[in-house]
């Protein structure tokens, strides 16, 4: 009797916030409709399971506990990025936006089913290490990040400043297990860096990541090299994880004409379909501009290199982008937890879709450290890192020290992929200048006579 009671209490109560809430205020849908009787019974059967986990499990588990846990699986499957977030997490989500913070320095996403690096973030203590776009996190400090969602792998990376943390990578262009031993840091995030003049009036920005003061630097930026005599640019986006939308929308209307879509999101409600337009005033759009790539730009980068490359503005240079193209939001929810959760995808002026699928150069150039292998695609590849946890203890993890990532004097003529999109914009001006100039008039010589 007390088992049917709370199985009622607990349908009643499920069934009340479902038709009260509906799906974010949905208009109420008739008794009979197919898919609502569905529902029912499907949240008959979780209120049976909750109802026989509480009264039969071995230890006393409190309501919010289990609530908690399946709120967390119900979201986990949805997919990689829409997660459910209890206080603390929700607090700590909030920390990413102040720009700085005590971790690694490394974007992190779920690939393949496995923790995978976006891109180590420049000058933070993760990229001093030598960790690298692409690598799998197999373990964090003595755990296995096996089924580990992307909130614990935060919570559990980042910390006091000045403790030592110990991952283990998975990279697959050395076929094994790497272990980097980390000093955490405050991670102070710069969304601008190495502004100069390569060579010839070819100037160069790079873009580490869109944040708030991101256009306010990058105008600086171009107005430094203007003065310098800039008459083309290098736009490097390569290991952008992405940041603020708007900035990132802000900075792609700077070389496209006013009133033209940059970008747009696709969801099931129509409240979720917005388009982004520029409105800039004086863009720039005559200036020859090589846009670089590769599989750590994400998100934001991926926004302004497909909407430059859609445009025909600029010529896209590097390897295929990581393919981060969804959009989160987070609904607060009563009890001071939220839920993240993706409601829209991001689509470039004509229609390509980038989550999942990424954006693909113009001209592809490997650049001869990554070797541009797109684990995603590689079949083979799946099969091998699928077993790794199995075989975790027949493939002991290497403390011999990776190879840090290079620190040395910026110098770009080492850099094979900057190297060809300098090349391209010297051939394009090479092409605009005798385009302009009138056809030279070529005399035919006389025959000879004998």
């Amino acid at each position: 009797m007390r088992k049917r009671m709370l199985i009622g209490i607990i349908l009643c109560g499920l069934v009340f916030m479902f038709v009260s809430s509906g799906s974010f205020g949905a208009q109420k849908v008739e008794k009979k409709d197919k898919a609502q009787n569905d529902l029912f019974r499907q949240v008959e059967l979780f209120s049976d399971s909750l109802a026989i986990i509480k009264m039969e499990y071995v230890d006393e588990v409190s309501a919010k506990d289990l609530i908690y846990g399946a709120l967390k699986g119900m979201l986990a499957a949805l997919d990689a990025h829409s997660q459910f977030m209890d206080p603390d997490t929700y607090n700590e989500l909030k920390v990413d936006t102040e720009g700085k913070f005590g971790g690694l320095g490394i974007e992190i996403t779920i690939k393949d089913g496995l923790l995978t690096v976006i891109t180590p973030i420049e000058d933070t203590p993760a990229w001093k290490a030598g960790v690298k776009a692409g690598d799998r996190i197999v373990k964090i400090n003595d755990e296995l990040t096996r089924d580990m969602s992307l909130t614990d792998a935060v919570k559990k990376m980042r910390g006091v400043p000045g403790e030592q943390i110990s991952i283990g990578v998975l990279r697959e262009s050395e076929k094994r297990i790497l272990e980097f031993k980390i000093i955490r840091d405050i991670i102070k995030i710069k969304g601008v860096k190495d502004p100069r003049i390569l060579e010839d009036g070819i100037g160069y920005i790079r873009l580490v990541e869109f944040r708030e003061e991101t256009l306010h630097e990058f105008n600086a930026a171009l107005d430094s090299l203007y003065k310098q005599g800039m008459n083309a640019l290098v736009l490097d986006l390569r290991n952008n994880p992405g940041g603020l939308l708007e900035s990132a929308v802000r900075v792609s209307e700077k070389f496209i004409e006013p009133g033209k879509l940059i970008v747009y999101t696709k969801g099931r409600k129509a409240s979720q379909n917005l388009e982004f337009f520029a409105r800039g005033k004086a863009p720039i759009i005559d200036l020859p501009i090589v846009l670089m790539i590769n599989e750590g730009s994400a998100s934001g980068s991926e926004i302004v290199a497909g909407c430059l490359q859609d445009y025909k503005r600029a010529i896209l240079v590097g390897t295929k982008s990581f393919g981060k193209g969804s959009v989160q939001t987070i609904v607060p929810l009563s009890d001071g937890s939220a839920l993240r959760l993706t409601t829209s995808k991001y689509f470039t002026p004509l229609g390509q879709q980038i989550h999942g699928k990424g954006v693909m150069p113009d001209i592809v150039v490997e650049s001869g450290t990554l070797e541009g292998k797109n684990l995603s695609e590689a079949d083979t590849e799946k099969e091998k890192i699928k077993d790794v946890f199995d075989n975790m203890e027949k493939q002991p993890i290497d403390k011999t020290p990776a190879g840090k990532q290079d620190v040395k004097v910026f110098d770009y003529k080492s850099d094979m992929q900057l190297m060809r999109g300098v090349d391209i914009l010297k051939a394009l001006r090479i092409f605009k200048k005798s385009s302009e100039q009138p056809a030279a008039v070529i005399n035919k010589p006389e025959p000879v006579k004998k």
